[in-house]
């Protein structure tokens, strides 16, 4: 199954791309799934009808859906929502409504944990060829890249540790009366199939023939300058941008009297996205009203990508690469638009942390390089490159 991450900085209108991308890519013959994991779900508005939490057809060969955290976790994890439902009205002087409790329960990163699931839902009715993620602006979609790592870690080095002791714990706590603050068994064993869910969805996102982001961008110093950040992020968790869509390019009978000033800065930052984003580039003019309803924006997708189809893998790449140089192994990580300044690279057993800015991956080395001394970490035209000793 084809998956689009559509994203970007909020207003830049990544919803009404996604769906005409989907819409455009059902008229290439493809069974299509779109699916919104931003909390403010505008699916709907876009399509001009009603989208809910349950997937319903919205044209020929496309399925909509927008997740809601507390409704997947009604459905799938019913064994954790209990026992923390417990955990917030047993921990309260006061009676907390069961609504509450419940809204309570959406501690940050639920959305992006649930967004992850979903997508490995999708995949697993084996049912679509296309999933088109509207994701949530650029920060949460970061976090959602970065969970099944920060997971990984978890599992790695606390859940064994953590089980056990709570099993242990669990007829202690029992007997004093507070044996609603330790998790049962079931919780875990609900958290582990969770996990393995997320795992599966890793794979996906890893897998570059398959998986690609599409950073939607407006021609605007604010905008560009996060897209510029957000495509170095997505090429250090290892995922594939294969397009930048550019949207809301003035047309040229709008360049000139009033706006004259504004058209001048709009060249301007098209210049900047064209030399930021060696990638493949597709433009979207600024439309006289909102592309509302299948038929606008099955126009827009026609004038975004004319014939072409909206699903194609635009441009092959693997962000992060390990090659052979003689005795020695070199790992690339492209991290466009990134500064040395900004940059630390950290060796932790078999483990590397890179850190850029305010974002951190840790990547699991092969076992012939664990361990081995770090000769040399280069940014040279967008590429990190971290040279291993023999």
């Amino acid at each position: 199954m084809r998956v689009l991450l559509y994203t970007g900085k909020g207003g830049v209108g990544k919803t009404s791309l996604a769906v005409a991308s989907a819409l455009g890519a059902a008229t290439h013959g493809h069974r299509v799934f779109v699916l919104s994991t931003d909390s403010a779900h505008s699916l709907g508005d876009a399509l001009g009808r009603s989208v809910g939490p349950e997937p319903i057809q919205v044209a020929d060969r496309v399925v909509a859906q927008e997740v809601a955290a507390l409704h997947e976790l009604d459905r799938g994890w019913s064994e954790i929502q209990a026992w923390l439902q417990e955990l917030v009205k047993g921990s309260s002087r006061e009676r907390v409504d069961a609504v509450v409790a419940e809204e309570l329960l959406v501690f940050p990163g639920l959305e992006e944990l649930v967004a992850l699931r979903a997508i490995r839902v999708v995949e697993a009715t084996g049912e679509y060829d296309v999933c088109v993620v509207d994701c949530a602006p650029t920060g949460s979609t970061l976090r959602m890249l970065r969970l099944p790592d920060v997971m990984r870690f978890f599992m790695d080095n606390f859940f064994d540790v953590k089980r056990k002791a709570f099993r242990v714990l669990k007829p202690v706590a029992d007997r004093i009366g507070l044996g609603h603050l330790v998790a049962p068994d079931k919780v875990f064993a609900a958290f582990e199939r969770l996990y393995e869910d997320i795992e599966d969805v890793r794979q996906i996102l890893l897998d570059t023939d398959r998986t690609s982001a599409r950073l939607v961008v407006n021609p605007a110093r604010v905008v560009v300058a996060e897209t510029r950040r957000s495509f170095a992020y997505l090429s250090l968790y290892g995922v594939a941008t294969d397009a930048v869509i550019v949207n809301r390019i003035l047309p040229d009978e709008a360049t000139r009297g009033y706006f004259a000033r504004w058209a001048d800065r709009e060249r301007h930052e098209l210049d900047e996205i064209a030399s930021s984003f060696p990638i493949p580039r597709f433009q979207a003019p600024l439309l006289p009203r909102e592309p509302i309803g299948v038929d606008a924006l099955l126009e827009l997708s026609q004038s975004v990508f004319g014939d072409r189809d909206p699903a194609e893998l635009f441009t092959r790449s693997r962000p992060i690469r390990f090659e052979k140089r003689g005795d020695r192994t070199v790992l690339e990580i492209d991290l466009p638009g990134a500064r040395k300044h900004e940059l630390e690279v950290i060796p932790r057993g078999d483990e590397l942390l890179v850190v850029v800015r305010d974002a951190q991956r840790r990547i699991s080395l092969p076992a012939s390089v664990a361990g081995r001394a770090i000769e040399e970490a280069r940014l040279s035209k967008g590429v990190l490159s971290i040279t291993f000793g023999p």
